[in-house]
């Protein structure tokens, strides 16, 4: 029998069978899952900083998996594969690899033409990352990764703090963090950008 989970705004429910992948069986509430989930991000942020990534590596389908999966393999059955059912948010399941082909090659022409700032090019990518919703859950975490890594190697500038909380629970700054996302849909990213330098 899978986890029986409550959400909060702008969490991604799981469907049966991606609830039933937990790797954990004693796992039985939201604060266990929570610190099991945490526990194995933290091991993947340590293995980002532990090394340096090439533009053709982080731009790359194979490195979008590989982070979520180095993020929740600990955890879930599915960590790093794409999601095999439609959601409340993101493109067609059928649509993933080729949104995700179209995203990677737009921020490479963007980092190659300076199309925008550094900061901008990172927080586009993870909005876009979002947007397509590659995997069953933990994409907010995923992109939000994503956008430190991109600053961190491409642009070799400091992460981004993301108002120094945790975003994966209800409070002001995920209620702010939502609100610029909100408004990063209606093609306002500067809130956005602004979020993760506080």
């Amino acid at each position: 029998m899978g986890l029986n989970l409550e959400y909060i705004d702008g969490q991604t429910p799981l469907d049966g069978d991606e609830n039933e992948g937990l790797l954990i069986k004693t796992i039985s509430t939201r604060g266990e899952l929570d610190e099991f989930e945490q526990l194995n991000i933290e091991k993947a942020i340590e293995w980002t900083i532990s090394r340096k990534f090439k533009i053709e590596d982080v731009f790359s389908e194979r490195f979008v998996k590989l982070l979520h999966n180095k993020m929740f393999c600990d955890t879930w059955v599915w960590a790093g594969k794409f999601r095999k059912t439609n959601k409340n948010i993101g493109v067609d399941k059928y649509l993933i690899g080729e949104e995700l082909r179209r995203l990677i090659d737009d921020c490479i022409f963007w980092v190659e033409n300076k199309t925008y700032s550094e900061d901008e090019i990172a927080i586009r990518f993870k909005h876009r990352l979002v947007e397509i919703h590659c995997f069953p859950n933990g994409n907010g975490r995923h992109s939000r990764l994503m956008a430190d890594v991109i600053i961190s190697n491409i642009f070799e500038k400091s992460y981004f703090t993301w108002s120094s909380c945790n975003l994966n629970k209800k409070s002001e700054a995920r209620t702010n963090y939502l609100n610029a996302i909100k408004k990063a849909d209606k093609g306002n990213i500067q809130p956005l950008i602004e979020f993760a330098r506080l």
